[in-house]
């Protein structure tokens, strides 16, 4: 890894390591600056973060895990998780989308969280405590190197997550690599339009913040193909800066010998709905 790449890496950790610290001191994690796509100041409202969820989700949670919410989607509904699954979720944080899961797949189900933040990890194993979870499993490590063996889980899951990365390809590869033969992966992230150089997405807005490392469509599709997933599809959702939306994709692990060099493709690059605001400083749907 470069220089530049541990140094983002580093400061992307103490960014959700204040996150988690903020929570644990003060039940709020945008108390103090600490917002949900970025670590500038943002207003309180129901745009961003933990209000993605319905409120009969939020309502089975723990505060803690509802307030550690900082993405900008809802991954345990984009991956329509059914029961008995073995789900993952890529950068857990305090453990909303893993405690969301676990009901979901229900006890012949588990749901693994990992992420490489410290304190983090320990907000989401209190609230697994508080929640009574028994059919979770939390994870120290690098999405881009996962401490699972291969063909483990059937679902990986991620919000706004990928895009910090600063090795996607490594991502894509370990994901393919834990996926059973026919399993699936459903995400939000944060993708520039095709005409954008990363140059261009740098003035956007910076890398903890989710746009200066957030992949092109065409890239995206590119690196899943590369890893072998099939059946992908990139969905604009809203926009979150200019030429920057959120996304939801789906891709899933071909089954059989040779699969893995079929692909099929879909995307647009034309955000699907643009109501509310985002919790990135741009607008969703209001159907969120």
């Amino acid at each position: 890894m470069s220089e530049q790449s541990t140094d983002l890496r580093e400061t992307v950790r103490q960014r959700y390591a204040a996150a988690a610290l903020k929570v644990t001191a003060t039940g709020n994690a945008t108390e103090g600056g600490i917002g949900c796509c970025g670590p500038q100041p943002v207003e309180i409202d129901d745009n961003f973060g933990s209000t993605l969820y319905g409120a009969d989700e939020r309502d089975t949670l723990p505060a803690e895990a509802v307030a550690a919410s900082l993405g900008c989607g809802n991954p345990t509904a984009v991956a329509a998780l059914r029961e008995g699954e073995r789900v993952l979720d890529l950068g857990s944080g305090g453990g909303i989308d893993v405690l969301l899961s676990a009901r979901r797949v229900g006890p012949t189900g588990k749901a693994y969280g990992l992420d490489m933040t410290e304190e983090m990890l320990a907000l989401a194993l209190a609230n697994a405590e508080k929640a009574g979870a028994t059919n979770v499993e939390f994870l120290k490590g690098a999405i881009e190197a996962i401490p699972l063996p291969a063909d483990t889980v059937d679902v990986v899951i991620s919000n706004c997550v990928i895009n910090l990365s600063t090795d996607k390809s490594a991502v894509f590869a370990e994901t393919f690599r834990v996926l059973r033969p026919g399993g699936r992966m459903g995400i939000s992230d944060v993708v520039a339009d095709d005409t954008l150089t990363p140059g261009q997405r740098a003035e956007r807005g910076d890398y903890v913040g989710c746009i200066a490392g957030a992949l092109s469509f065409a890239e995206y599709r590119q690196g899943l193909e590369a890893a072998g997933f099939a059946d992908i599809e990139i969905t604009p959702t809203h926009s979150v800066a200019d030429g920057m939306h959120s996304a939801v994709v789906h891709a899933t692990k071909p089954t059989g010998p040779g699969a893995r060099d079929t692909v099929v493709t879909s995307s647009s690059t034309a955000p699907a709905a643009e109501t509310g605001e985002s919790c990135c400083g741009g607008s969703r749907p209001s159907n969120r």
